[in-house]
């Protein structure tokens, strides 16, 4: 099939950007493919899943339908974490949650000597994140393994920044947009009213954490004041929040 005629049928069934982002990034645009192709948007398949990739800070970052798919609104956890790093710190990182790897990535790729650790109970989104971690050539700089955050165990040491952008939204929470419906559920909703791994995390990490070292969460609209509670209930200390592009607190920022 012409290429022409393929932006066309993926223009009609998932818009203009959609049609030129799949065009630019597909090889096989025989007419079988794009008719499943355009089957996939009307249904609301993210662009990102159609071509297995997303670009995040600069990257590009595989991702499947076992992964959560990169978001602009966690830049902001990143660009929070690499302001704090001056020049001559090399943290140990460890990323709660990896899934496709790209937090724990990003801040390696980023930070001079910087290492880093990612955990997930995902063992096919852990495969994804190995696949990232090669691809950008950071195999000796980060560790990806099988590990649950929502229990104390072996963390591989002590770190002196953790970052998370732990599941965080409410069963039946109605701003939920279309494209999350072909995210994994375990990477997306958290019982407690979105707040179960805040708990477990909050009570656990502090077994992982150097003294006066730094945790770094992504958190949802109007889980601030929740959040920032359950960690300071568990010893931590509220440093900051940062906000997102759109002006809503994204980041919250804890000391131990």
């Amino acid at each position: 099939m012409k290429i022409n005629q393929a932006f066309t049928i993926l223009q009609q069934a998932g818009g203009i950007r959609a049609a030129r982002v799949i065009t630019e990034n597909t090889r096989n645009l025989s007419w079988l493919r794009v008719k499943k192709i355009a089957r996939q948007l009307r249904r609301g398949v993210p662009v990102a899943k159609i071509i297995g990739e997303k670009w995040f800070y600069g990257l590009r970052f595989c991702t499947n339908k076992h992964t959560l798919d990169p978001r602009p609104d966690t830049e902001t956890l990143v660009s929070a974490v690499i302001s704090d790093c001056g020049a001559g710190y090399a943290p140990r990182i460890l990323d709660l949650g990896t899934g496709t790897g790209c937090i724990i990535i990003s801040l390696v790729k980023n930070i001079a000597g910087a290492m880093g650790t990612g955990v997930d109970r995902s063992w096919r989104a852990l495969r994804v994140a190995r696949r990232n971690t090669k691809t950008h050539k950071l195999d000796d700089r980060i560790k990806m393994f099988r590990a649950r955050f929502d229990r104390a165990g072996d963390m591989d040491g002590l770190y002196d920044i953790i970052v998370s952008n732990p599941p965080y939204i409410a069963r039946g929470d109605s701003r939920v947009d279309a494209g999350a419906q072909h995210d994994p559920d375990m990477a997306l909703y958290a019982a407690n009213d979105g707040l179960a791994a805040y708990q477990a995390i909050a009570e656990n990490a502090t077994a992982w954490i150097k003294q006066g070292g730094r945790i770094y969460l992504e958190i949802g609209v109007g889980q601030g004041d929740y959040v920032r509670r359950i960690f300071e209930r568990a010893g931590w200390t509220y440093d900051r929040c940062e906000s997102d592009l759109a002006g809503l607190i994204r980041v919250l920022v804890f000391t131990y």
